[in-house]
């Protein structure tokens, strides 16, 4: 019974740190499309541009940028 808690402990453990690993990637990654974004409107192309080129609605691409 002891040796299950500990599994199950270590288990919890190692989740944890998966789930905490992915969510500071997936911070990353959106920081990263979102200053894409920006320099894309900085270099002149529009929302709808942008949105063609990933594959977004325009509106989708006003909310990346606005942080939404």
């Amino acid at each position: 019974m002891a040796d299950g808690k500990q599994k199950a402990r270590a288990n919890l453990r190692k989740a944890q740190t998966a789930f905490e690993r992915a969510e500071t990637q997936r911070e990353k990654a959106g920081d990263a499309r979102r200053k894409s974004f920006e320099q894309a409107q900085e270099a002149g192309m529009t929302l709808r541009e942008i949105g063609k080129v990933v594959g977004l609605h325009h509106t989708r691409v006003g909310e990346v940028l606005r942080g939404d």
